[in-house]
């Protein structure tokens, strides 16, 4: 009898300690399967987290960014969505509205030292966080800009849209070149509105007023069909590849000579350097107006609005915002740490680091893509215009078309409110 006591007084304990230090599951989906580098620092984020406390326990789930906003809308229809989702900075909004997110429990103070691209903001609250950021620059070589006499442009001083179309003209002249200067429009979808639309936006033109709201007179206004002339011009006279540019000229076409200049973004940087060394240049996006500017706001997290859960997938996310962490996955990816502090703990953006200027860029020029709920549906009509006045459409009635079909949007949403 006393042994059989004993026995039953070692199981209740045993389950009593189970009970006291059971965590509770919160799901995790995220963009990036196959990218070992990311999920190697992303796992290690977790294992952290799980470890530091009793409460909670954050599994992973990997998608293919091709199929992962589909899966996401998919899970939405369904109620199944995760407790905390990984969500594309210029999509978030939409998300909110459409309550697949739910406002953070996190504080303007708690991000007052995070670059303003890594916060998504929607309606006055803060919806999402990312741990880094991607820049673009044009990357050049100073001894190509010192033979044909170009000023080398400065963060301070950077080329005005003169400078800039001389300099693209002058490098056309150069017969080492095949194009003076490459967009990569090997490259389609987010591309365009992130590495383009901050050029139209310096021209003073934008893909919709997200005030009013409304793309009438924003992307069909005098600024916007200056851009569009200039955009067409590009590859009307050959200055630039066009839309059947092979993806491996675009990959390695500036290193193997092909083309005298770059617009791409630091996640190519490394390659370059490696390529050219003290040679190669990032220069800054050129002032074409109104400023110069380029794309912010890349993959952040935030909690989904079902969440049973919602104070374990905010724990979650403040811890990953720690400077080692955000340090960590800089220096696995080559991203660009979301803090000062953070990019300091780095090899390459530290003080003097060989990629220290893309968070000066970032710093200084990033600009974020238009703010709303219509942005879905915004840069698909941004992309299919910009390629088709590349391929000879005529400006005038190409940018009304994608105006037009920008306001349907929004009115047969209510204008998202």
């Amino acid at each position: 009898m006393k042994r059989a006591m004993n026995l039953m007084a070692a199981a209740i304990l045993t389950a009593s300690s189970s009970m006291v230090f059971a965590q509770t599951d919160l799901s995790l989906w995220y963009h990036g399967a196959g990218n070992d580098k990311e999920k190697s620092v992303l796992t290690g984020i977790i294992n952290d987290f799980n470890g530091s406390q009793d409460d909670w326990k954050v599994n992973l789930a990997e998608f293919p960014q091709e199929s992962y906003n589909e899966s996401v809308v998919a899970a939405a229809l369904s109620g199944k969505l995760p407790d905390i989702l990984d969500v594309d900075g210029p999509l978030m909004p939409n998300w909110a509205w459409s309550k697949y997110l739910t406002p953070l429990e996190i504080t303007d103070e708690d991000v007052k030292d995070f670059l303003p691209g890594t916060i998504g903001r929607y309606d006055g609250k803060i919806y999402s966080v990312g741990l880094w950021d991607a820049a673009v620059a044009l990357f050049a070589r100073k001894s190509v800009l010192e033979k044909h006499e170009l000023r080398i442009p400065t963060l301070d001083k950077p080329w005005s849209l003169d400078e800039f179309n001389t300099a693209i003209n002058t490098l056309k002249m150069d017969k080492d070149f095949e194009y003076p200067l490459d967009l990569g429009l090997a490259w389609k979808g987010e591309w365009y509105a992130y590495a383009f639309g901050p050029l139209l936006q310096s021209w003073g033109g934008d893909l919709m007023d997200v005030e009013k709201p409304t793309a009438e007179g924003v992307l069909n206004g005098d600024e916007a069909m200056a851009f569009g002339e200039w955009w067409q011009n590009l590859f009307t006279k050959k200055l630039v590849p066009g839309t059947s540019q092979d993806g491996a000229d675009r990959e390695t076409g500036f290193l193997d000579g092909k083309y005298a200049m770059q617009w791409n973004g630091n996640w190519a940087a490394l390659a370059a350097l490696e390529k050219f060394g003290d040679d190669l240049l990032f220069l800054p996006a050129p002032d074409m107006g109104k400023g110069p500017k380029i794309g912010a706001a890349s993959w952040q997290f935030g909690v989904s609005g079902s969440s049973k859960n919602q104070k374990g997938a905010n724990d979650f996310i403040r811890f990953a915002m720690q400077d080692k962490y955000l340090a960590n996955f800089s220096n696995a990816t080559g991203l660009i740490p979301a803090t000062a502090a953070a990019a300091k703990m780095t090899e390459n953006y530290k003080e003097g680091g060989k990629l220290s200027v893309f968070y000066a860029l970032t710093d200084k020029q990033a600009t974020k893509r238009a703010v709303t709920p219509a942005y879905n549906v915004a840069t698909l009509e941004f992309e299919k215009a910009l390629s088709d006045i590349a391929n000879g459409a005529d400006v005038a009635d190409t940018l009304d078309a994608a105006t037009d079909a920008i306001n349907k949007d929004l009115e047969k949403n209510k204008n998202y409110k």
